[in-house]
């Protein structure tokens, strides 16, 4: 755990346990990350989840007038706000006690968007920095999206938001290169494919 150490993630003690993060430029990274959690408590309840707005800081910008317009950069900046409040509450906690706990989604999901966006990825690996390197890395598979209201995730609140704002992003674009982008990651070896409904397979380390 030397390089969450390095981090500063383990100030308040040392880190004993597993961080998996389940990304994805599917709605469905939530479901998909519930199986994992179960799969990594062996039959006995689930892991826990760390999920993407746990600040409240995009709820309370949707909660007045719904999806507002924000630029890309804002939203990647709210993003790496919130990560940094589910790492030290939550994330860094579970650690600690030696648990293994799942981020969904984790930093994948916001530079994929970001980078679709138009965002360079020196800037996005700059602000991302504080966040540890996962243990394991899964990519839930695009696919379908039913029923999904706008904001139900981060993708869509990301794409509404940014439809909305002062640049003239397509929503199909922004979802294509997203995938594209967190596919690459697959094909190098950093992530692990995950179609949404199948438990993962036992945790293996995810490579820089």
């Amino acid at each position: 755990m030397t390089g969450r150490e390095r981090r500063g993630l383990s100030a308040s003690g040392p880190v004993r346990g597993r961080l998996v993060a389940v990304d994805g430029s599917s709605p469905r990274v939530a479901a998909a990350a519930a199986l994992v959690a179960r799969g990594l408590a062996g039959g006995a309840g689930r892991a826990p989840v760390s999920a993407w707005d746990s600040s409240g800081i995009f709820t309370e910008l949707m909660a007045a007038d719904g999806v507002p317009g924000l630029s890309a950069r804002t939203l990647t900046l709210l993003y790496a706000a919130d990560l940094a409040f589910r790492l030290r509450w939550q994330i860094g906690p579970a650690l600690r006690e030696g648990r293994a706990v799942v981020a969904a989604p984790y930093v994948e999901t916001a530079k994929a968007l970001a980078v679709a966006a138009g965002l360079p990825r020196v800037w996005l690996d700059e602000l991302f920095r504080f966040a540890p390197r996962p243990d394991a890395s899964y990519h839930v598979t695009p696919g379908r999206a039913r029923d999904v209201k706008a904001g139900a995730s981060y993708v869509e609140c990301f794409v509404a938001a940014a439809l909305a704002g002062p640049q003239l992003l397509d929503a199909a674009r922004l979802r294509k290169r997203s995938a594209d982008y967190l596919g690459a990651l697959e094909r190098e070896g950093t992530a692990t494919r995950l179609p949404a409904g199948r438990r993962a397979a036992p945790c293996r380390r995810a490579r820089r």
